[in-house]
């Protein structure tokens, strides 16, 4: 397993699909594209904005109960790539001992940052999936892109996703079937 960071959300300027981007810690920093759903690039973007909604969100809850269990979220590993979709792990402690639950990278990825747990992918999925950002270009497109989400997040308040918290689709694709590409 490879140490990522979380490199940014962004959204596919063709298709309008929500991206996770996750980039190798070490050298060559191969970057992943995960592509998510609407909800799920909002619940990621409130964790990273750090300022709790008025009632709690699903991953807010998830957060919650594995605190008030006594658990920790030790690491959230990206595994696989499975017929197109990423396969992810949360690998959480507590009073039981050690556990390993599939989950979906996305879904993982809101928990994570909401309770500072490291991000890792498999080797295998890097070398299947990575790519290497070679012209400087590419590299200050995607900063810029990092810089306006921040931008974004920094103007975000709860109100913003009162539609998310009552179940109510923003926008996005009727046809999702919520599973990450």
């Amino acid at each position: 397993m490879k140490l990522v960071d979380l490199f940014g959300l962004h959204v596919e300027a063709t298709s309008g699909t929500p991206l996770v981007l996750l980039r190798e810690h070490d050298s060559p920093h191969r970057v992943i594209p995960i592509m998510i759903g609407n909800n799920e690039a909002a619940a990621i973007a409130l964790g990273l904005g750090g300022d709790p909604p008025p009632r709690p969100l699903t991953h807010d809850l998830m957060a919650a109960l594995v605190e008030s269990l006594d658990g920790h979220l030790d690491a959230v590993e990206v595994t696989e790539v499975r017929d197109g979709a990423f396969i992810a792990r949360l690998d959480v402690t507590g009073p039981t001992g050690d556990q390993h639950l599939d989950t979906r990278p996305s879904d993982a990825i809101a928990l994570a940052v909401r309770l500072g747990a490291p991000l890792y992918v498999s080797e295998d999925v890097l070398d299947t999936a990575g790519a290497v950002l070679r012209d400087s270009e590419e590299e200050e497109a995607i900063d810029e892109v990092v810089e306006q989400f921040r931008g974004f997040l920094d103007d975000l308040t709860p109100s913003d996703f009162e539609s998310v918290a009552s179940g109510e689709d923003p926008g996005g694709d009727p046809n999702d079937d919520d599973r990450d590409q």
